[in-house]
């Protein structure tokens, strides 16, 4: 307990290590922590044995979808490294984990260059303005070729990147790096587990390439610093010290973008990249002040300083059987000491840190105290969530939080076993806490628990997660489409409910004229009555009536909506009238004039945008034409193309898997709520006969 040193702010580097999904980010991370000395085992991805990547879901899919953290000690600094999911469906824990950055490294896949999922990370780089460095990763794989995956970047990614290293050999030749700084060669002992190499002059045979890159990294560093500049022209030697100095300003500006190589699985190559992350990255406090919300409306700026008032973001929550709930922060300004009482000023709730640790992959090390720029977590906080700001009891500071990304695709849960769901909703509420990209609730118009998520993978991780966590089985249901009907021209009809039984009988008599509205304005009843035709006080009951019924409407069941109904003409009986006769007699009008007002079924449709590379366009478009989708344009992304279309809701579950399998998953979609538009004639009869069906099967479940 407390052996671990607090860190003091300028040697702390928080690196978000982001890239397409299958990148290496993991196996960069864990080879750094282990070469570092700082983890005790070179694990693997392949085996489950990788330090960031420890939850059952990501072993059964082989792939991180949980950002964590890590640390590795070098040159006496502490690099706090974010493990982040590659896959677009967990991009809330990617977002989270740039949130709390001061830097980033995007991992690359050699053999594969930039991908769709680059491109979209590069965006969190640019949105946080976070200096950032290239690794280009599995150097040592067959068909790598580091020129290639150079322009590919500054075409497709930035044109600010420059290589700091090159490699020697690739594939199963591949030995080593070369070092543009130092302009020496390290080449890899055969065995290293540690990445240990042997510096050594440059290769003959590669010389040649060596000073082409070198003058081109220096020229370039210089020409963004006018100093650097001039001695370059006067022909004065640049040290390694001051191209570094200029790089890592330039850095600091979003002038530029280093390039390194290596092959993480045998740890080539990441000793160099510790080194540089140590040199280039900014420590916190060269990072630009947050804005916080303090008292009332004033704005306090926190600049990862020890001496600024305490102040902590928690940007992700996990439960733990037996451990409760574990919050993950980053101290932005000021220190904390374990056991410490702090104060949740949007809550309005007091807290106590208790067990403060510092994360290494899911292990947990207890320290004393952590200081501005660091990153912690801890335990069984009692009203502390996502997004909260953790402040000093005396100085209520809030933070801006996390811009998750909202959830757009949805699936119907049902228990497994009846009498579930008490926990059902406790075990969405849970998850919810865990993820606020997923959320759950209960849709009473379609008699489901509608889910939603950022994909069709990540839900089905969740409920993965639902029934490990929390012991709660569902079965997934295509979610019900909410249709409506609605009329297209005006109609009128007369409803009358007269019955006579002994005693006082009933009687309402009224006559109902319709007509169609714009879509979207809803519902409106007209009182046209002149003369007291129908008491003033019967009216709201016809009124009532048309309502009732309408919900029920006249094609296939569903809600009748967008008309407006006008009372004109009626009588009644001074003893027999009631609410309820005229309430019936209402309901009756209604349903005898939307039948002759030529009514009919309409849909939800969604607007939809697919972000597709060109060479698969056709298959997209194909797809979405036989989803009975409009394409409304076309715009070119870089290497890919933006498909924007309108799609009915009906024609879209499972639409991810298939754009997935189409684009050997390099498409990503988004989705929303545009209109609802009528329901082709030739569709019409297999929704009625859908939902005939599924109402007898409700009924027989009953």
């Amino acid at each position: 307990m407390g052996s671990h040193p607090a860190y003091t702010t300028d040697r702390i580097r928080n690196v978000v290590v982001l890239g397409h999904g299958g990148a290496g980010k993991t196996t960069l991370i864990d080879a750094c922590c282990y070469a570092a000395g700082s983890s005790k085992r070179h694990g693997s991805t392949d085996d489950g044995t990788a330090l960031t990547m420890f939850t059952p879901e990501e072993f059964a899919h082989g792939i991180s979808v949980n950002c964590s953290v890590a640390y590795a000690e070098w040159m006496d600094r502490k690099i706090n490294f974010i493990d982040t999911p590659g896959y677009m469906d967990f991009i809330g824990e990617t977002t989270a984990g740039a949130r709390v950055a001061d830097g980033a490294v995007i991992a690359i896949s050699g053999p594969a260059g930039v991908e769709v999922g680059t491109e979209r990370v590069w965006q969190l780089v640019r949105d946080r303005q976070l200096p950032a460095v290239i690794f280009v990763s599995m150097m040592d794989r067959q068909n790598v070729n580091f020129e290639k995956v150079f322009e590919d970047v500054k075409a497709h990614l930035t044109p600010k990147v420059i290589p700091v290293e090159i490699p020697i050999g690739s594939g199963e030749e591949f030995r080593g790096i070369i070092n543009l700084f130092s302009e020496k060669a390290h080449l890899h002992r055969p065995g290293t587990q540690t990445g240990e190499y042997d510096e050594v002059d440059i290769p003959d045979d590669l010389r040649e390439i060596e000073s082409r890159y070198y003058s081109e990294l220096i020229e370039t560093i210089a020409a963004t610093d006018d100093t650097l500049l001039e001695h370059y022209l006067e022909g004065e030697e640049i040290t390694r010290e001051e191209a570094i100095h200029s790089l890592k300003q330039a850095m600091l500006r979003g002038e530029l973008v280093p390039l390194f190589c290596g092959a993480p699985m045998i740890t080539f190559g990441v000793r160099a990249l510790l080194t540089k992350l140590v040199e280039l990255i900014p420590s916190p406090q060269e990072r630009p002040a947050e804005e916080c919300q303090g008292r009332g409306d004033s704005v306090v700026q926190v600049r990862n300083l020890n001496s600024d008032p305490f102040c902590a973001l928690v940007f992700k929550t996990t439960s733990e059987p037996h451990v409760g709930e574990l919050s993950y922060f980053r101290v932005f300004g000021g220190s904390v000491t374990n056991g410490q009482e702090v104060y949740n000023a949007a809550r309005d709730r007091p807290e106590k840190l208790a067990h403060l640790s510092i994360a290494q992959g899911k292990e947990r090390r207890e320290v004393d105290s952590l200081r501005a720029g660091d990153i912690g977590v801890v335990a069984k906080l009692k009203d502390t969530h996502t997004n909260d700001t953790l402040s000093a009891e005396g100085h209520p500071l809030v933070m801006r939080g996390i811009d998750f990304p909202l959830p757009d695709i949805a699936m119907a849960l049902e228990v497994e076993n009846r009498g579930d769901e008490d926990k059902l909703s406790h075990a969405l509420h849970m998850l919810h806490e865990e993820d606020p990209c997923f959320i759950a609730e209960y849709a009473a118009e379609l008699g489901q628990t509608i889910a939603r998520g950022c994909g069709e993978l990540h839900l089905e991780v969740q409920v993965e997660r639902m029934k490990r966590k929390h012991n709660v089985s569902v079965l997934t249901r295509e979610p019900k489409i909410p249709y409506r009907e609605t009329i297209r021209t005006v109609a009128e009809a007369h409803g009358r409910h007269k019955k006579q039984t002994g005693g006082r009988g009933q009687f309402g008599d009224c006559h109902v004229r319709l007509r169609p509205r714009e879509r979207g304005e809803g519902y409106e009843f007209i009182n046209a009555i002149v003369g007291g035709v129908i008491p003033g006080k019967f009216i709201p009951a016809v009124d009532k009536g048309i309502q009732e019924a309408a919900q029920r409407g006249v094609v296939a069941g569903f809600p009748l909506v967008d008309f407006s109904a006008e009372c004109y003409y009626g009588s009644y009986h001074t003893v027999d009238s009631s609410e309820v006769a005229f309430k019936i007699a209402g309901s009756l009008a209604f349903q005898e004039a939307a039948r002759q007002a030529d009514p009919v079924l309409i849909e939800p449709v969604l607007e939809v945008e697919v972000v597709a590379p060109d060479d698969f366009l056709g298959d997209v478009i194909g797809d979405l034409n036989q989803r009975r989708g409009r394409i409304l344009g076309l715009e070119p992304a870089g290497r890919t193309q933006k498909i924007r279309a309108l799609v009915p809701q009906a024609e879209l579950f499972r639409y991810a898997t298939t754009l997935r399998s189409i684009t050997q998953g390099r498409a990503a979609h988004t989705r929303r709520f545009h209109s609802f538009e009528e329901v082709p004639p030739s569709e019409v009869a297999k929704v009625i006969e859908a939902t005939k069906r599924e109402r007898e099967v409700e009924a027989v479940a009953r």
